[in-house]
């Protein structure tokens, strides 16, 4: 799995990830976007167009991240979940816990508008 900032806008940090989320790579997502949070980020897009896979630790890293940045007063929104993953979203429930836009254009919008 890579992960890398995409862009700013505004206050709104846009950061994508590639290939899989797992256990093998979780820690090092979850130290990347931790550091990002120590800086004073709160509001995130995790663009997912390009996650292929996310295995039930790669799950709980999500989870992990949502109370992370809602403790900060924060809130992470995903975007571009398609195929497999979204499957395994909506299978596990927790599609009804995360924010999940079609696009990072919706995601950015509904930053906007809370």
């Amino acid at each position: 799995m890579e992960l890398y900032v995409h862009e700013r806008d505004e206050q709104i940090l846009i950061v994508a990830v590639d290939g899989g989320l797992d256990q093998s790579t979780a820690e090092d997502f979850t130290e990347q976007i931790s550091q990002l949070i120590d800086q004073g980020q709160t509001q995130m897009i995790i663009d997912c167009t390009n996650l292929t896979y996310v295995s039930s630790y790669g799950l709980s890293t999500l989870l992990s991240l949502h109370r992370q940045m809602a403790k900060r007063g924060g809130d992470v929104k995903l975007a571009g979940v398609a195929g497999l993953v979204m499957q395994l979203l909506r299978l596990t429930h927790i599609d009804k816990l995360l924010s999940i836009y079609p696009d990072v254009n919706q995601a950015r919008l509904a930053f906007r508008s809370s």
